[in-house]
């Protein structure tokens, strides 16, 4: 491809809020441009490494059982109604109404037709499992898109789906899934560490989430370097420590005027943080929830969320908490009472914990001796806590340690909990109607590529892999040397447009070698009048920086050789 008829036009600057080393690379690449918040357009460079990540995902999809299908983005209504998804997902799912009044959305994924499909088609064992998979574009009304294509309201990706007869055959695809898309990250050039995640809007029973570490990822993961335990913050569990327990001393009430924080009431009442009971009101939009836990560790919102089987928790405001006769910071679960339904959920490491220092539910005053079982019970148990770096792996008692990462893919074991809602069946080897078991499998595209820069870059721009390099070879002319110009042309034609960039712009030379060296194509080929003069072209790799003089006749034997390594 000649770059005087590209569609390419790159920057020396990047735009201030270009935070990532890969949004930086987009823009000043010119891979895409911001139509919109969230919104891009892939130029033809980009796309083609595109086409190329889609090749490798095809391959290694196909060779665990994959059938390609494409299914609608804009999709009835009904549908997400019967998941129950519709009213769950909030203003990120775009919704309308077609010219027919008929209500619409557009699909941030693809459960529900998916699941219609199988419906339609799977009536027994004998044609199970099967696995399905597309390349498609989604849209998700994202709040906060950021990162260039990192986080993006339309973007494109590969989800899949598959169905069983039972929850042990689904675990066997899983695996396999596990194995597939750790051979695509190998392939595109991307180490990524796969860690526990929560199922969010998708439901089911598990999730797992493969991540690009990166200081500038949006997620905190926790990593035990001995055993290999990971896991998204969202869901991390650390080693249980045993609650403090002692002979319950008597209560006593603590004047603590202005000790509305853990560090201002351990100052006040003359203890540490792990002998104090903090109390986090939340609401579920039904009913409250008072989240108990010890003073030195914080309320996971999403494990509270899971443990209270609802679809969301969100703390109370100060006039919220006012309204209900709540006195914030002196909260405390001892002769509580609220005229509104409220749930109480202590943490595991309450239970069982004796002489506690808690709010006594009135401005200024604690209350020293609370003990769990005696002053207060729960009526829900569990681990609510964040788990942070320094705590003990609870596989092998060593030290988390926390990592920040980028996720790639996601993966989810749903079970039945679409083909349950929206009776998609099948007959057993009994004769007897059962739902189908689930899985589902996403991988983001645009992401990938994202990713891809993020990991393979330097101050001078883009590493491409060969493996999704948009082209194999830079090549350019430099000076004005007729000869030299000629050469490039004749070089130009052996190796193939179809595999090099060549660079026939009308610039200077220090021009073109900047710009080849920001588009990080894997081998980069210069004709000038001193490479001549030296004997041909001089060749250099992109990577390690290598660099030779080869004559122009040995000139594409050479070059694929050093693109493929």
């Amino acid at each position: 491809m000649r770059m005087s008829q590209m569609m390419l036009r790159t920057q020396r600057q990047a735009p201030e809020e270009a935070e990532l080393p890969s949004h930086r690379l987009i823009v000043r690449a010119g891979l895409a441009r911001r139509l919109a918040a969230g919104i891009y357009s892939l130029t033809p460079l980009a796309y083609r490494a595109i086409r190329r990540i889609e090749a490798i995902v095809r391959e290694e999809m196909e060779c665990i059982g994959g059938q390609e299908l494409l299914l609608p983005v804009v999709q009835p209504a009904e549908l997400w109604r019967e998941s129950g998804r519709y009213d769950a997902i909030g203003s990120e799912l775009a919704r309308f109404d077609d010219a027919g009044g008929r209500a619409m959305v557009l699909a941030m994924t693809h459960e529900e037709s998916v699941t219609d499909l199988a419906r339609s088609v799977i009536t027994s064992y004998r044609q199970l499992p099967q696995l399905v998979f597309q390349l498609q574009t989604k849209f998700r009304d994202e709040p906060r898109p950021r990162g260039g294509l990192v986080r993006l309201r339309e973007f494109l990706m590969k989800d899949g789906y598959s169905f069983h007869a039972s929850q042990a055959d689904l675990d066997a695809t899983y695996e396999q899934i596990v194995a597939a898309y750790n051979a695509i990250f190998r392939r595109v050039g991307l180490p990524i560490l796969m860690v526990g995640a929560d199922v969010g809007i998708m439901g089911g029973y598990e999730s797992h989430e493969f991540m690009l570490l990166a200081e500038g990822g949006e997620d905190t993961l926790l990593v035990c370097p001995n055993c290999g335990y990971a896991a998204n913050q969202e869901v991390a569990v650390a080693a249980r420590e045993p609650a403090a327990q002692g002979k319950a001393a008597p209560l006593r009430r603590l004047h603590t005027p202005g000790a509305t924080t853990i560090a201002a009431l351990c100052e006040a009442a003359s203890c540490t943080a792990d002998q104090t009971l903090k109390a986090v009101f939340y609401t579920t939009g039904e009913r409250l929830a008072l989240a108990l836990i010890r003073g030195d560790r914080a309320v996971n919102d999403i494990k509270l969320r899971n443990l209270l089987g609802v679809k969301a928790v969100r703390t109370l405001a100060p006039e919220e908490s006012a309204a209900y006769g709540l006195v914030a910071g002196y909260a405390g679960p001892v002769g509580l009472t609220l005229d509104a339904p409220m749930t109480l959920v202590a943490d595991e490491s309450v239970v069982g914990a004796t002489n506690l220092v808690a709010g006594a539910n009135e401005p200024d005053y604690h209350l020293a001796g609370v003990s769990y079982g005696r002053d207060f019970n729960a009526d829900l148990t569990g681990d609510i806590a964040t788990v942070t770096a320094g705590m003990r792996c609870a596989t092998c008692d060593g030290t988390l340690e926390t990592r920040r990462g980028i996720e790639a893919a996601n993966i989810f074991k749903l079970g039945w909990k679409y083909s349950e809602t929206m009776r998609a069946t099948f007959r057993d080897e009994q004769g007897e109607t059962q739902p189908l078991v689930m899985g589902c499998y996403g991988l983001g595209i645009t992401r990938m590529l994202a990713c891809v820069l993020e990991e393979h870059h330097d101050d001078a721009g883009i590493i491409w892999p060969s493996s999704i390099a948009p082209y194999a070879f830079s090549l350019l002319a430099a000076g004005n040397d007729a000869t030299a110009r000629e050469a490039a042309e004749a070089l130009y034609t052996a190796l193939g447009a179809e595999f090099t960039l060549y660079d026939d712009r009308d610039l200077s030379a220090g021009v073109k070698l900047t710009d080849a060296d920001l588009l990080g194509m894997p081998v980069r080929i210069t004709v000038s009048a001193r490479s001549l003069a030296a004997g041909g072209a001089e060749l250099r790799v992109r990577r390690s920086g290598e660099t030779r003089i080869v004559p122009l006749a040995d000139v594409p034997e050479v070059a694929r050789a050093l693109s493929a390594e």
